[in-house]
């Protein structure tokens, strides 16, 4: 879109007045440091150039920008206060590759890391690497410095390499990218950036920048493109309105000779759009009464009576049920209660823990002290959490850290003498029927698609522990539909559904790898009723602190068998060990009951370790699907109210021209309670895995039901990081 000479003079010419005038007054109406604006790829910063400046920690968002020279789609990511990670998916037009479009589809991921905060009169420093794992169209590096001139204007100045510096590197045709380009960092010579965000009003910022960016793409094979016109300035001009707390919208020029939008949206986990929640107040704690006014009571002797307990479990489960918990069993004596407990409604343990003491003193004679609120999972009792009584009738209306100081969190014994079971616990059945959306995104060929349908879904737990799973999908429109795998050599080609079937051997990769993943459209485009999952699960617990699964049936969508898995994770312990060995057997393409020839034993021992600020890590070592052998790394971050944000790579024995384009897997999980949006009490989650292709190479085999998770809930870092809603 171009602009006359006129317009252009005048943008030129008006916003550096405007800056001027503007900075003699005005209040502050950001946090020093904290963006006021996002870049065009998707990172705080000016219009094409970086700043030093952060997102609050924790924000998550998005950001799409268009112009003649690019169409960018971002996901951001503020992983700690001053590492901001950002995946991108752009449209870069001017360039042509073998379809010979007019322009190319690009993935790539940069970081950048906020070395130095402003202090006084020291500015923000910041180091970045823009697209270091791509095939490297905007490959740059960068230090940048950022200074709060006034409480309305900032400036940042910087050097850059690669196309920050107008040098963009080769890019050699050969490359499957997804390989870190270090031999290029910081080299060749650096040019200087510069910008300066005017803060107009509370909601319009004002943006001016100097780039060297020349919009070029050279490849190895001697092809050099210009994306869209070269820019007939280094002078970009930005405007951005910010639409209540999470959404901003801006125009910006290029050179002064064509207009581009931005949109943006950002979420923080601790902004949740119900802070309080809409869940209802939980019962107060019942102080006991004196035991001059229940000498009976005090003294204990109501323990002897047959009919105490059972009148006493009962009323507690009645009161908790309406809590969204389910009393599994209890044990009780004079002086002593042990409740197990299954939390169905609450996203924190802690809160459910919290709920359950409250309840325990309005249901138990005063001569009870010592309360024990055992947790369980899939009938596996995972940690008890002990506490005196008198401390919470003491501590009831003080912040939750005193509680926490005053409980004690132990292993849960496999059973327990004197524990009674509910009657009525098991079996127990639960079904639901929920519209279903899946989404792919960040396809070169394919760019967003989409599937919606219905699923209908049930299980049925025979006895604790022992639970029958199934779904049934059946879709209703989308434009996700079956397709064979790429032709080899024929780049956006595909064989067809009847092709891939009629010829077994097109089920190995020319370069000898079982075709696991890379088939997986074959799954999709169903318009009759599928199967995803039907399966018979055991869990149990063998001692203490030792954790086993065994499902069995049809596992996932593409694949049936038995899958074995043990954990040991004791509940004070930051550190878990774990093992998982799969026999499985291809499925047939219809996802119903018939399977292919393929099948393979596969499995991993995994490590797992809780740092501080809700970081997991991960290391999974083992054999994958296509046999391959190698290792995983993952590292997940959790908030005290369920936002999970993760990445992962993997790395085989299989060499990049085997693994194909991308070179070896990799890719970022997110997973956000759905109380978090909605306000209500809820366990449900909407949960992605965001990577940008379905390779062969180090494919995980996907199970339900895993011990990890369904384990470190109640325990250590993860039940002590949501215990401030003990007392919600």
């Amino acid at each position: 879109m171009r602009r006359s000479r006129l317009t252009r003079h005048l943008m030129a010419t008006a916003l550096p007045a405007a800056l001027l005038l503007g900075s003699g007054t005005g209040t502050a109406v950001a946090d020093p440091l904290i963006a006021r604006n996002m870049s065009t790829y998707g990172l705080p910063g000016g219009i094409d150039t970086p700043t030093a400046e952060t997102l609050p920690d924790g924000t998550l968002g998005a950001t799409v920008s268009w112009s003649d020279y690019a169409r960018r789609g971002n996901i951001f990511f503020q992983a700690l206060p001053g590492l901001t990670a950002v995946l991108r998916y752009g449209r870069v037009d001017g360039i042509n590759d073998y379809r010979n479009e007019g322009y190319i589809s690009d993935r790539s991921l940069d970081l950048r890391y906020q070395v130095l905060e402003e202090d006084g009169w020291r500015p923000a420093v910041a180091v970045g690497l823009q697209d270091f794992l791509g095939t490297g169209v905007y490959s740059g590096e960068y230090v940048v410095a950022t200074k709060t001139i006034t409480p309305r204007i900032r400036v940042s100045a910087g050097l850059g390499w690669g196309v920050l510096a107008g040098n963009p590197r080769t890019i050699d045709v050969g490359d499957e990218g997804g390989t870190p380009n270090v031999d290029q960092w910081f080299s060749g010579s650096p040019k200087p950036f510069a910008s300066v965000s005017w803060q107009a009003t509370d909601k319009l910022n004002l943006i001016a920048e100097y780039s060297n960016d020349e919009y070029v793409a050279n490849y190895s094979n001697g092809n050099s493109f210009q994306q869209g016109e070269e820019p007939g300035s280094s002078l970009n001009l930005a405007a951005n309105y910010r639409i209540g707390r999470n959404y901003e919208a801006g125009l910006y020029t290029i050179g002064g000779e064509t207009i581009g939008a931005t949109f943006t949206i950002a979420l923080n986990p601790r902004e949740a759009a119900y802070p309080s929640g809409l869940e209802k107040a939980p019962a107060p704690v019942r102080p006991r009464p004196s035991p001059a006014a229940d000498p009976e009571g005090w003294s204990g002797s109501w323990s002897q009576d047959p009919t105490a307990q059972p009148a006493i479990q009962k009323a507690l489960g009645d009161a908790l049920a309406d809590e969204g918990q389910t009393l599994e069993s209890m044990g009780l004596s004079a002086t002593r209660a042990e409740v197990r407990i299954r939390n169905t409604r609450f996203i924190n343990q802690a809160e459910a823990v919290g709920r359950t003491a409250r309840l325990m003193t309005r249901a138990l004679p005063p001569s009870v002290e010592t309360f024990a609120i055992t947790s369980t999972a899939n009938g596996m009792p995972t940690s008890t959490v002990v506490l005196r009584r008198s401390d919470v009738e003491r501590l009831e209306n003080t912040e939750a850290g005193q509680i926490a100081a005053a409980s004690q969190l132990v292993d849960a014994p496999r059973s327990a003498p004197g524990l009674v079971t509910t009657p009525g616990v098991t079996p127990r059945f639960r079904w639901s029927i929920k519209p279903y959306v899946d989404l792919g995104i960040f396809s070169a060929e394919d760019g967003l698609t989409h599937e919606v349908g219905a699923e209908a879904r049930a299980s049925y737990e025979i006895t604790p522990g022992l639970i029958v799973t199934g779904a049934i999908r059946q879709r209703a429109f989308g434009d996700i539909g079956q397709r064979g795998p790429g032709i080899p050599g024929e780049r956006g080609e595909y064989y067809t559904p009847e092709e891939y079937e009629a010829d077994a051997s097109l089920e190995t990769t020319p370069e000898g790898v079982p075709r696991v993943r890379s088939d997986t459209r074959m799954y999709t485009g169903n318009t009759s009723p599928v199967i995803p999952e039907l399966t018979l699960a055991w869990y149990e617990k063998p001692t203490d602190t030792v954790y086993t699964r065994v499902t069995t049936g049809l596992l996932e969508r593409a694949y049936g068998g038995v899958s074995a898995e043990a954990l040991w994770k004791p509940a004070n312990s930051q550190l878990a060990i774990g093992a998982e060995v799969n026999h499985v057997r291809k499925r047939d393409f219809d996802q119903l009951f018939d399977f292919r020839d393929y099948e393979v034993t596969m499995g991993h021992v995994s490590a797992y370790y809780e740092f501080t600020e809700g970081f997991t890590g991960q290391l999974s070592v083992g054999k994958y699907l296509a046999g391959d052998v190698g290792a995983t790394v993952a590292l997940q971050r959790e908030f005290a109210n369920g936002w999970r944000i993760g990445a992962y790579a993997t790395k085989t024995d299989l060499s990049a021209e085997e693994f194909g384009e991308g070179s070896f897997d990799k890719g970022i999980t997110l997973s956000i309670p759905l109380g978090w949006a909605t306000g209500e009490a809820s366990r449900d989650r909407v949960s992605t895995d965001l990577r940008s292709l379905s390779r062969d190479g180090g494919a995980q085999l996907n199970v339900n039901g895993r011990l990890y998770d369904r384990v470190r809930e109640a325990q250590t870092v993860d039940l002590y990081e949501g215990w401030g809603r003990f007392w919600r």
